[in-house]
């Protein structure tokens, strides 16, 4: 069955930088699209950003488009995303999951790992 293991997350200051992992199992990564997603307390999750199979391609939700980096490495099955300049608005807990990237980036299976948690102290 798929797997998803985040890491990476910590406590950092306001502008700092986190880099996060996620490691996927159970399913042909090369084949898929990656996304990234957090929930805030008290919110919803939301899509943070997208990566195409290949890497060819990246998608980013307005409030971290030029702040975050998604990337891959196929030959390790594993997305990576590159937080820097963070703000206190990017507390949350931070999952992976395969999306669909012509819709957007919404997920294609209802399952999520146990996710990382960020917080960013101001």
């Amino acid at each position: 069955q798929v797997q998803l293991v985040e890491s990476g997350g910590g406590l950092v200051q306001a502008g700092g930088s986190l880099g996060l992992s996620c490691a996927a199992s159970g399913l042909t990564f090369s084949a898929y699209a990656m996304g990234w997603f957090r929930r805030a307390p008290g919110k919803q999750r939301e899509f943070v950003c997208a990566i195409k199979s290949n890497g060819g391609s990246t998608l980013y939700a307005d409030s971290v488009k030029g702040r975050f980096t998604i990337s891959r490495d196929n030959s390790k099955n594993t997305v990576y995303l590159q937080m820097n300049s963070l703000k206190s608005e990017d507390t949350a807990v931070y999952y992976c999951a395969p999306v669909n990237y012509v819709v957007g980036g919404r997920p294609i299976l209802d399952y999520w790992g146990q996710g990382t948690q960020v917080t960013v102290s101001s």
